[in-house]
């Protein structure tokens, strides 16, 4: 008795370029919900960008503050959706401790650290004068 077949572990391309264009999204929510599902630290930034939109709609930021906002928040998860792809990469590569696969995780972090500390700076320069001047009303 022949055994059924195994369904393909990714789906067949879709036929049209217009059909790849629109299932290239699906794969991309994929990773973005993979990255907020699986990373704690996604998951915080998820939680403090909130805050900070929140933050934001009650000091009546301007649209360019809220721009820059909204740079500092994605910036943030873009660092740490490749600081996951690195991971998992070097994961793959080196399943066992290496002190190069070490190092290269390490760098990878130091850069998701460098875009929160910046992002921290920003929220000062934006939230700062506003929270000041809202304290001075007081």
């Amino acid at each position: 008795m022949s055994q059924p077949p195994v369904p393909p572990a990714f789906p067949p391309p879709p036929r049209s370029e217009w059909a790849k264009f629109i299932a290239g999204f699906g794969y991309a929510f994929n990773g973005l919900w993979y990255a907020l599902r699986t990373q704690r630290n996604a998951r915080v930034h998820a939680i403090i960008a909130t805050l900070a939109i929140i933050l934001g709609i009650v000091l009546h930021i301007s649209a360019l503050e809220f721009a820059m906002v909204f740079v500092a928040i994605t910036g943030v998860f873009i660092a740490e959706m490749f600081n996951t792809v690195f991971e998992l990469c070097i994961d793959i590569a080196t399943p066992e401790y290496h002190p190069l696969a070490k190092i290269a995780k390490d760098v990878a972090a130091g850069a998701v650290l460098l875009s929160a500390l910046l992002s921290i700076i920003i929220g000062i320069f934006i939230f700062g004068p506003h929270l000041l001047a809202l304290f001075q009303k007081m």
